[in-house]
């Protein structure tokens, strides 16, 4: 190739060189230059996974804690047992309208869903007539219980004479999935015996 440009006149050596140059700068134009952003984008990508592995990280250092506080929340409160759940969970409704002085109360099937890891859900339609005051002790009180009882629905009209309310409720509670390991050693030393 020196021999080759050493035969070129200083022209023809110019021309190559300026040929060389405009073709190093197309090429630099059309393959590097869309690329310059690239860095930053890169730079984005790295500061992203540095930031995912730190929050991963604190979550791996706080697993014992965690770890804990769910067998924590799994030993509180009463365990009923799958087989009274809907039992419990009715006469709760149930005793609680009595208290509040509810004479009129027709209660429907009962659903349970069960896509929870700890809780299974029970829920349970009711159709009752009441005042407003006994409707509104009646909610309160069963709120305000240790039952985990909400209500997730509420229609409320007015009776014929406008006396009373009619109130549609569809109430709903959660009980423990699987028991605790206090609660299933005592129900296993109450079956051996």
């Amino acid at each position: 190739m020196k021999k080759y440009f050493d035969q070129l006149r200083p022209t023809e050596r110019r021309l190559v060189v300026g040929v060389i140059v405009i073709l190093f700068l197309v090429l630099n134009w059309v393959y590097i230059v869309p690329h310059f952003s690239d860095l930053s984008g890169l730079r984005g990508r790295a500061d992203k996974a540095e930031t995912t592995l730190k929050r991963r990280q604190t979550v791996i250092a706080e697993q014992a804690q965690l770890e804990k506080q769910v067998k924590q929340f799994e030993s509180e409160g009463q365990f009923v047992a799958l087989e009274d759940q809907g039992i419990n969970f009715l006469r709760t409704i149930q005793s609680q309208a009595i208290a509040s002085g509810i004479s009129s109360m027709n209660p429907s099937r009962q659903i349970t869903r069960t896509n929870d890891i700890f809780f299974i859900e029970q829920v349970q339609n009711v159709n009752l007539t009441a005042t407003d005051d006994q409707l509104v002790d009646f909610l309160y009180q069963l709120g305000s219980g240790a039952s985990m009882i909400r209500v997730r629905d509420l229609e409320l009209q007015p009776d014929q004479p406008r006396q009373h309310l009619i109130a549609n409720i569809k109430l709903v509670a959660n009980y423990q999935k699987n028991p605790p390991a206090a609660a299933s050693a005592k129900t296993s030393t109450a079956k051996v015996k």
